[in-house]
C-alpha cells in the first residue's frame, strides 16, 4: 500500500495536477483561435480593439489582446514567481547538490535551442526570435508526460517541473533584459518602492493586509509598464516576494498560490492562447513556410535544442557521477522528458509577440512554435511509451 505523501508535498502534488488538466484547455484555446482566424476576420477585429484607460495626466492606450498581454499575463508570471520561491524555498532548489541536475540541464535546454536558432538567423529583424525557442511550456509539458507515463516515478515528474521552473526564470530574464523598451528611471524607481512597501505590507494584520497589497500591486504594474520593462515583470517579482518557509504547506505563498493558480491555469492562460494563436493560413503556403530560416530555427531550437541540451546535460552529469537520475529513473525516461522540453507554446507565444513588430515575420514564428510543440510532444511521448518499465518499489 503506498505510503501518503507528506503535507509539505501536498502543494506539489496540486500544482501538477492543475497544470496537467489545464494543457487540456489550452489545446482547445488554440484551435479555437486557429479555426476563428482562419474563418471570419472578426477574429482580428475583436482583439485589436482599443480599451483606453485614463489615469489622471496618463493613458493607457492599449487594444485587447495587449490588455491580455501585459496585464493579465502578469497574474500568470505572478504565479511563476510563487512556485519558483516554493522550490527555491522547500523544493528541488533548495539543496545545491539536488539542484545542480535541473538548473544545469535547464541551462543546456535553454543555451542549444537559442544558439541553433542563430545558425539560421544571424542577421536582421529575424536574429531578434533567438529567445522564442528557449522557452518550456509547464501544462503541456506535464499533462504530456502524465499521457505517455503515467506511472512514471514522482521525482522524474519533480524533474520536469524543476526543469520548466528554471527555464521560466530564464524567460523572465530574457523578457526584462532583451525584450524590453527604453528605460524610465523615475517609473523604475517607483516601481522599487512600491516593491518595498508590498514586503511590509505582509506584516500587518490580516483585514488591512490585503486591503493594503492590492493596491501595492497594481502599482508597481503600473510603474514597469511605464518604466519601459515589460509589465510582466512585475508578477513575477511580486511572486518572488511573497513569504514562503520551508517544511510546512501553510505558508503565505502556499495560501495565495492556491487562490490564483486555478485562474491562471483555467482562465488566463487559455485567454491568452485564444487571443495569440490565431495564425491566418492564407497568406503562406506550407511549403513556403517550412523553407523559411524562422521556422526553421524555432522547429529545430525547440525540438532539436532542447532535447540535445537538456538530454545530453543530463547523461554528462549522471555518467560522471556528478549527479544521480531523480527518484531512480531511468535514461530513457529522462531523455523523454529532454524532448518534452520542446513544448514551447504559451511563453514561446508570448516572446513572438516581444520579439517581431512585422505581423508575417509573427505569423510564421507562430506556425513555427505550433509544430514544433507538436513534434516535441510526439518525440517524448513515442520515447516514453518505448521505455521499458522497470521494476520499482
Amino acid at each position: 500500500m503506498p505510503r501518503a505523501l507528506p503535507r509539505q508535498l501536498e502543494p506539489l502534488r496540486e500544482f501538477l495536477r492543475t497544470e496537467s488538466a489545464s494543457g487540456f484547455l489550452l489545446v482547445a484555446a488554440s484551435a479555437i483561435a486557429l479555426v476563428w482566424a482562419n474563418l471570419s476576420s472578426s477574429y482580428e477585429a475583436l482583439w485589436t480593439w482599443l480599451l483606453p484607460l485614463h489615469l489622471g495626466p496618463v493613458v493607457l492606450d492599449l487594444d485587447a489582446r495587449h490588455w491580455i498581454n501585459s496585464a493579465a499575463m502578469a497574474i500568470f508570471f505572478f504565479v511563476v514567481g510563487l512556485e519558483i520561491k516554493r522550490e527555491l524555498v522547500d523544493g528541488e532548489l533548495r539543496d545545491r547538490r539536488q539542484a545542480m541536475l535541473p538548473v544545469l540541464a535547464a541551462f543546456g535546454g535553454m543555451l542549444a535551442p537559442a544558439l541553433i536558432y542563430l545558425v539560421f538567423n544571424a542577421s536582421g529583424p529575424a536574429a531578434r526570435g533567438w529567445g522564442i525557442p528557449m522557452a518550456t511550456d509547464i501544462a503541456f509539458a506535464v499533462g504530456a508526460l502524465a499521457l505517455a507515463a503515467p506511472r512514471a516515478p514522482a521525482g522524474l515528474k519533480v524533474f520536469l517541473l524543476s526543469i520548466a521552473i528554471v527555464d521560466d526564470l530564464g524567460a523572465i530574464a530574457v523578457i526584462a533584459f532583451f525584450y524590453s523598451g527604453g528605460i524610465g528611471g523615475q517609473w523604475l524607481l517607483l516601481a522599487v518602492l512600491a516593491l518595498l512597501v508590498f514586503v511590509l505590507c505582509w506584516r500587518l494584520p490580516s483585514p488591512w493586509r490585503a486591503i493594503a497589497l492590492v493596491p501595492c500591486a497594481i502599482g508597481t504594474w503600473f510603474f514597469i509598464h511605464e518604466s519601459g520593462v515589460h509589465p510582466t515583470i512585475a508578477g513575477a517579482l511580486l511572486g518572488l516576494l511573497v513569504p514562503a518557509t520551508a517544511r510546512t504547506a501553510d505558508t503565505p505563498a502556499e495560501r495565495v498560490a492556491h487562490v490564483f493558480h486555478p485562474w491562471s491555469s483555467f482562465a488566463i492562460v487559455p485567454l491568452f492562447a485564444l487571443a495569440n494563436a490565431g495564425v491566418g493560413f492564407g497568406s503562406v503556403s506550407l511549403s513556403d513556410a517550412l523553407a523559411q530560416p524562422v521556422v526553421i530555427g524555432i522547429v529545430l531550437g525547440l525540438v532539436l535544442g532542447k532535447f540535445v541540451g537538456i538530454g545530453g546535460t543530463v547523461l554528462l552529469l549522471t555518467r560522471w557521477g556528478v549527479a544521480a537520475s531523480p527518484g531512480g529513473a531511468t535514461r530513457r525516461e529522462l531523455l523523454g522528458v529532454a524532448a518534452l522540453g520542446g513544448i514551447g507554446f504559451t511563453v514561446s507565444l508570448f516572446i513572438t509577440q516581444l520579439a517581431f513588430a512585422d505581423p508575417a515575420t509573427e505569423a510564421l514564428a507562430k506556425l513555427g512554435v505550433f509544430g514544433a510543440s507538436v513534434l516535441a510532444a510526439v518525440l517524448g511521448v513515442a520515447i516514453l511509451r518505448l521505455a521499458p518499465t522497470p521494476t520499482r518499489r
